[in-house]
């Protein structure tokens, strides 16, 4: 026989499964066929009967392309609500946006060039949403092609009039409760956004600013300063001092008097070393006080024509400084809240723009508070208060969308009150938290910790683009009038015609018939210009989407988002849902963390780290990046670049491949073909036990979120357990036996049983290659992968089966470093030049007598046989794991050309000579 004649007789695979990927060409085709068979909604009505679970999306801002973030956040929830329907869940997903706030608003001022006071706000509205409508579009594209499955076609937005309408009616049930007020407080300011900003929306960064320590001349010591005795406070803001109205210290610390060169200051015991060294002033200590008898003792302004007077606080430290605190009510909570108990007024020289108002020193009006700090300093240099003046380095509060830094400024604001009523909003915050399963743990002390100690609620902003605040102002007495009745009727308006409603329309066409001011009965009326923060906007969505969307139910089973959303998209959705309806919006919260360069750096374009998700999609696949956000732990940061998706890349290969050789050898079965359980060689019953075994750790892996281990096992099991193991031991089987033989069918089904459970259990990470690989496997014939169900947690496994090939396999190894060290020596190249001799005692010599004729089948050599360790040579390789020793020498007989195994019976027969006695039988029967 020719040799072209004895490789048309070889069982080579044949399959139209490729071996490379070309994922970016082929994931689009995918999508396309998805899309043809609407595979969204074949998944829900293949679920509609069984129980819910409900993912709710938070939304990402319409703002640009979507980054590396994005991409993790997405497609960790696709691979959540995909293993949960392959379950047997009804698991529908309701994508959704942001639209409303600063960064769009920004946009588009940048764009048409003019100030917030000079637009018109219906036009700057309509630019908002093209705006926002354009980037919806867009991330809508760019979602979809990561293969992440949801209602596109019905997406929940933010700037939709119906959900518009909800948020002004879950603000009129905070109206109804009574914990709606307005306030002069400080609040974030952005000088350069010229808006409020709540706490989520702070970012903290180094800043390198002023420290000084400024002096305060006595005016009425009380009997117990002398006059003339100077109050020493240190500050990091001296634009703050214009307008500063007292000086706090805390009642229980210990203050002394230093004398030196005829004058005298006032500083904390504990720092007056410290102060010493930094001004020069002796540390000559005459008097010593305790805090709280120094209260009430006035003082003149350093350089405003004002008195002050000491009070007494509880946060005053002795840290740093000098343990007395300059206070300025219109530039900090604490100083406000100071302000509150003495009844201090509250005095804002600086306007929105950040620039000093005619309330502030002539020598200063209409400076950039910034730029005035140095001529301050000069000021109280030039006047003798200046003591010192140094620099700090410290963490400073900046805007997240400008980056620039924020001041506290007090301004007209609107508040949810925290604390107010019983039980309080805190309160029920801080009970429902309990009631939450947050992953990780740590999660729960973060968000408590925040809701334990936040102020209120400011929900306000001094924008455009957004939903007003639905509140009226009477002409006549400057009433301030909202409700929960008005707050609905104006929601009726904004629900047909959007929220656009109360910039085109006058009050009275906003306010029902007839009305009239409550106070007065005035009957004029003017519409409050303030919007509500975007955050109440996006924690209202319970309210817009989970409740009015039939499919979706409320609380909802998980929110995962990021780990900062615990003071953003979390804290408002609870505090909006405690606030109304007195529990929480979720029953669990996964947090992940954030996306890395190699390094362990943040991505930013000046660093030149950034990696786009969709530069990835287009030279790898959305696979790739789908199996990279599988790998990492992502509850923690988790890095990404290059070389890191050139790895993930290789092992996406490995597990391909994998997929790919078992496909090709089962080119010529069909279901049909099966055997069952019982007529299955027993290697094949080992293989499918291991998988039972598999399945059940990879199916609770999946419930626990813990998708690297997925990863891991499914890596691991490709590479060690199949590729390396069993299907190398399968090879002459599948290559070498009849095609219709009782042990080749037996390995075919084993295969076939596995593959399609593996396939289906890596589909919510690998979607494209699943669904590719789903298509190729046969008999199946439902249109999808996502269609099928995790096969069913076994407990049933057949454990003799098991231990007994555990331990082949384990001896197996052993043998693979005897034949190593002999193909290191040049004794072989190939393990089936080998003749292997195994030495063992008790059991495991029981063990491989007992399967002496299938040794060299389990350890791929030409021949195999078992002897008692007390024979064993000196030059046989002992293995420490199993107690086994092993020697190793060239195969007696003849190269089989067919089935490449050494044989004594090559030759015999003389019809095929050049073949063994049982490739010479296959061969027979083959050729009839």
């Amino acid at each position: 026989m020719s040799e072209k004649d004895y490789k048309e007789t070889l069982n080579l695979p044949k399959t139209s499964f490729p071996m490379r990927g070309n994922l970016p060409k082929k994931e689009p085709e995918t999508l396309s066929y998805w899309n043809e068979i609407n595979l969204y909604k074949k998944l829900l009505e293949s679920h509609k009967c069984d129980c819910k679970f409900i993912l709710h999306d938070g939304p990402p801002y319409a703002n640009g392309h979507i980054h590396i973030g994005h991409a993790l956040n997405k497609i960790l929830k696709d691979i959540v609500i995909k293993s949960k329907a392959m379950q047997g869940y009804f698991t529908p997903f309701v994508p959704g946006w942001d639209c409303h706030g600063l960064p769009i608003e920004r946009a588009v001022f940048k764009e048409i060039k003019k100030r917030k006071d000079e637009v018109d706000p219906i036009e700057v509205r309509k630019k908002c949403r093209q705006y926002a409508e354009k980037w919806i579009k867009t991330q809508k594209e760019e979602f979809i092609r990561l293969g992440v499955l949801g209602d596109w076609k019905n997406p929940y937005i933010t700037m939709d009039p119906s959900y518009q309408a909800t948020i002004l009616r879950e603000l009129g049930k905070f109206y109804e409760k009574g914990l709606v007020y307005r306030a002069k407080k400080p609040v974030y300011w952005c000088p350069t956004c010229v808006t409020a900003l709540a706490e989520a929306e702070i970012e903290y960064g180094e800043e390198t600013s002023p420290s000084i320590y400024v002096a305060f001349k006595v005016t009425d010591g009380k009997g117990k300063l002398d006059e003339g005795t100077y109050l020493v406070i240190w500050t990091t803001t001296p634009w703050t001092l214009p307008a500063n109205v007292a000086v706090a210290l805390h009642p229980d610390l210990e203050y002394v008097v230093l004398e030196s060169e005829g004058k005298r200051y006032l500083v904390a015991k504990e720092l007056a070393e410290d102060f010493s060294e930094k001004t020069g002033i002796s540390n000559n200590a005459v008097k010593t006080f305790k805090g709280s008898d120094l209260e009430g003792i006035e003082y003149e302004h350093p350089f405003v024509d004002r008195k002050g007077k000491t009070v007494l606080a509880d946060y005053v430290s002795s840290d740093t400084g000098t343990g007395l605190v300059h206070i300025a009510p219109g530039h900090g909570e604490e100083d406000y809240q100071v302000g509150l108990k003495y009844n201090l007024p509250v005095i804002v020289p600086v306007d929105d723009y950040g620039r000093f108002t005619d309330e502030a020193p002539e020598w200063i009006r209409g400076m950039k508070i910034w730029d005035a700090n140095d001529k301050i300093l000069e000021k109280l240099k030039e006047t003798g208060h200046l003591l010192y003046a140094g620099k700090i380095t410290h963490s400073y509060p900046h805007c997240w969308r400008c980056k620039k830094k924020v001041i506290f400024r007090a301004t007209p604001q609107w508040f949810i009150s925290m604390d107010k009523g019983q039980p309080t909003l805190r309160k029920v915050a801080l009970d429902e938290i309990e009631k939450v399963k947050w992953i990780p743990a740590w999660g729960k002390t973060r968000i408590r910790n925040m809701v334990e100690q936040r102020p209120d609620w400011c929900i306000s902003r001094q924008r455009i683009w957004g939903v007003p605040i639905v509140a009226f102002y009477c002409k006549s007495c400057g009433e301030v009038i909202y409700s929960k009745e008005l707050a609905d009727h104006v929601a009726d308006i904004f629900e047909k015609e959007s929220a656009d409603a109360w910039y085109e329309k006058s009050a009275s066409e906003l306010l029902p018939e007839g009305f009239a001011c409550p106070k007065c009965g005035g009957k004029e009326f003017e519409k409050e210009k303030d919007i509500l923060d975007v955050w109440f906007d996006s924690g209202s969505s319970h309210a817009a989407v989970l409740e009015k969307r039939e499919e979706l139910s409320s609380p909802a089973d998980l929110y995962l988002e990021g780990s900062d959303q615990h003071r953003g998209w979390f804290q408002a959705s609870l505090l909006e849902s405690c606030g109304t309806r007195g529990r929480a919006p979720y029953r669990s919260v996964l947090t992940h963390g954030f996306t890395l360069d190699e390094k362990g750096y943040k991505m930013s374009k000046s660093l030149g780290n950034v990696i786009s998700p969709n530069d990835i999609v287009k030279r790898f696949g959305a696979d790739i990046l789908r199996l990279w956000v599988a790998s990492e732990n992502f509850t923690e940061d988790v890095r990404i670049s290059e070389n890191i998706l050139r790895k993930i890349a290789e092992s996406y290969k490995k597990i391909r491949n994998t997929f790919r050789f078992m496909l090709g050898n089962l080119y010529d079965f069909t279901p049909d073909k099966a055997l069952n359980y019982d007529e299955l060689e027993e290697i094949d019953k080992w293989a499918i036990n291991r998988f039972f075994n598999l399945k059940n750790e990879i199916i609770k892996a999946y419930n626990d979120y813990k998708f690297n281990r997925v990863y891991r096992m499914v890596y691991e099991y490709c590479s060690n357990e199949l590729s390396a193991i069993y299907l190398d031991i399968l090879k002459d089987t599948l290559y070498c036996e009849h095609p219709d033989s009782k042990k080749r069918r037996s390995a075919q089904t084993a295969i076939c049983r596995i593959l399609e459970g593996l396939t289906i259990l890596i589909a919510p990470i690998l979607s494209f290659t699943a669904e590719e690989v789903y298509s190729h496997i046969p008999g199946k014939e439902k249109e999808s992968v996502f269609l099928e169900e995790f096969p069913p947690y076994c407990e049933d496994r057949d454990g003799e089966v098991l231990e007994t090939w555990n331990r082949l396999i384990e001896i197996k190894k052993a043998v693979n470093k005897g034949l190593e060290k002999a193909r290191s020596e040049d004794l072989i190249r190939h393990s089936l030049e080998a003749k292997v001799t195994v030495y063992a005692e008790g059991s495991d010599y029981d063990l491989l007598k007992r399967y002496a004729s299938q040794l060299p089948y389990i350890f791929i050599t030409s021949q195999a046989e078992v002897k008692p360790l007390s024979e064993a040579p000196e030059t046989a390789v002992f293995d420490e794991d199993t107690g086994i020793k092993v020697f190793v020498e060239r195969a007696k007989g003849n190269k089989c050309e067919r089935c490449w195994m050494y044989s004594e019976t090559v030759g015999k027969d003389s019809e095929y000579p050049d073949v063994c006695e049982r490739c010479a039988r296959v061969l027979k029967e083959l050729n009839g």
